[in-house]
């Protein structure tokens, strides 16, 4: 445990907490159990060590360990969570706890047992508590963290804050919010590189090996993540890398089931299921019409990598500016918002608005008799009337 404890000292004195992501503002931190699932790579770890810096002396009352630590291999984690507690610990911060075995039942055992201590864990975006072999669904507040926004990404690299907008406030005065934007930076001069490394903070360690090291981040996800989580042949995981590389450079994907099961050999029905496991790995996005979701058996309308960086690193210089642009913007509106398919065009959010995206050339054509109807528009600074600038959809998060 001294160990441990060595190694959590070390994280505590190098965090940095000039910059703290406002995700951390949206958790309710005085839960006694809680939960934040995320991609691998999008900062959860730091977020927790950001947070324990900022509220806790480095003493014997919290302390931050990761499941995946060699140490857990010979002891348990109750016994360590039983020890610290006895000792007088408060506030318990656990990393990857899918990586240990029986994590769900001690957890649910040392929040019953442990009345006084509050736990936050984090795990892979797969994790789901139902699946658990222990109930902690009544028992954990659970949290979703998504890569950087477009916003945050202005602020990493400006140190130029700027608020959330909620949809309905950049539908209704979009051209009044791009206006103040603009007047303190050119966010056009940023756009293309949130869209090759933005999404993922790490890319502040170091931009020119940002994609190495999300490559490895996509393989550890389908050799190890997908494969712990689901019964899924080693040898099929390289079918699921084919179908990222070609989603990447596709217009945006509309899947024909039929050809994707006869060109990787694998049936129907598990097609299906592998693209439901991509998507809850933050691997893919999938868009269904209205009446149908990503629990139903038929097929998505169409399928998007689940960030732009993705596209970039799957893709190469010829992948389509159309695939990219709706790439970004189904991934920044639908944290916060209903995103389904559009008959007319290419999204319908909320239940209400209609959105076509394109090129600064964009007519209005295919929405001019709809209602509530956008054009979202690349390479734009400022819009007018029911033309919005795409980037400004990197201000809801």
């Amino acid at each position: 445990m001294n160990k441990l404890e060595e190694l959590f000292y070390q994280k505590y004195a190098n965090a940095n907490t000039k910059i703290v992501r406002d995700f951390t503002h949206q958790i309710d931190w005085s839960n006694r159990l809680i939960g934040i699932k995320g991609s691998r790579g999008i900062g959860k770890t730091t977020l927790i060590i950001q947070y324990i810096k900022k509220h806790f002396k480095p003493t014997k009352e919290v302390l931050y360990v990761s499941l995946d630590d060699i140490y857990f291999s010979k002891n348990s984690f109750y016994e360590l969570a039983d020890s610290f507690y006895k000792k007088g610990g408060k506030f318990l911060a656990v990393d990857e706890v899918h990586r240990y075995p029986n994590w769900a039942i001690e957890l649910k055992n040392i929040y019953d047992n442990m009345p006084l201590l509050k736990i936050v864990f984090t795990g892979s975006s797969l994790l789901h508590l139902q699946h658990s072999k222990a109930d902690l669904s009544r028992r954990a507040v659970m949290y979703n963290m998504p890569g950087l926004s477009f916003r945050e990404f202005l602020l990493f690299e400006t140190k130029t804050e700027f608020k959330r907008y909620t949809l309905d406030e950049i539908i209704g005065n979009h051209t009044q919010i791009a206006v103040d934007v603009v007047t303190k930076l050119k966010p056009l001069a940023y756009f293309n590189d949130y869209l090759n490394y933005g999404y993922y903070p790490f890319y502040l360690e170091n931009k020119q090996s940002f994609h190495l090291k999300l490559s490895e981040i996509i393989l550890t996800i389908l050799e190890v993540d997908i494969t712990q989580f689901a019964s899924i042949q080693v040898s099929n995981i390289v079918y699921l890398k084919k179908l990222l590389v070609v989603i990447s450079n596709s217009v945006p994907f509309k899947p024909n089931m039929n050809s994707l099961s006869e060109r990787t050999g694998i049936s129907l029905n598990t097609m299906k299921a592998y693209l439901k496991l991509l998507h809850d790995a933050e691997l893919l996005q999938l868009l269904y019409v209205k009446e149908k979701g990503i629990n139903s058996l038929n097929k998505p309308e169409k399928i998007y990598l689940a960030n732009t960086n993705l596209i970039y690193n799957q893709g190469n210089s010829s992948s389509n500016i159309g695939n990219i642009r709706e790439t970004f913007f189904f991934n920044q509106v639908r944290v916060k918002n209903s995103v389904t398919a559009s008959k007319q065009a290419d999204f319908m959010i909320n239940d209400k608005y209609t959105i076509e995206i394109g090129g600064k050339n964009k007519t209005n054509k295919q929405i001019k008799n709809l209602n509530e109807a956008f054009i979202v528009k690349d390479d734009i600074e400022i819009g007018s009337n029911n033309t919005i600038p795409l980037w400004l959809f990197g201000f809801l998060n």
